[in-house]
């Protein structure tokens, strides 16, 4: 185990580095070892005249577990993972790496969004969104299909 400086090990905080470093730097690698936390939702956001364009890697999901909301400029997209049990004819469960609870990832966009045109598409891992501009908005929840 490696002897925490408080004053070297501060003067080399970066914040931008992962919290899984942060720890390790001090110390703590075995105790992470088998620490379960989602990866985050990752994103392409393109733009043209009309709409946003996102996509969003959500592997491994059903579409009713999937959910965005709109609010304004506002998105929210979130997935909900269901561990499931597959034990049985004696076998038991030696080691699990699938993440089971929520994924969640929220962002603003430069323009308020018209639900009423917008789009949401889920095929093979891959969240399809065309969020069409709008200059006001309201709150609403599209419809993946």
């Amino acid at each position: 185990m490696t002897h925490f400086d408080p004053l070297s090990d501060i003067a080399r905080f970066d914040p931008l580095r992962s919290m899984d470093d942060f720890f390790k730097d001090m110390g703590f690698k075995d105790a992470l070892k088998d620490f379960a936390r989602p990866s985050p939702i990752r994103l392409d956001v393109t733009e043209n005249e009309q709409a946003y364009l996102i996509k969003a890697e959500l592997p491994g999901f059903k579409v009713e577990d999937i959910s965005v909301d709109i609010d304004g400029n506002r998105v929210a997209i979130s997935a909900e993972a269901k561990q499931e049990h597959a034990e049985g004819n004696g076998q038991k469960v030696v080691r699990r790496e699938r993440y089971v609870g929520q994924y969640f990832r929220s962002f603003s966009l430069g323009q308020d969004i018209d639900t009423a045109t917008s789009t949401a598409r889920y095929r093979d891992g891959v969240l399809d969104l065309e969020l069409r501009k709008l200059v006001g908005g309201s709150a609403k929840r599209l419809q993946i299909s």
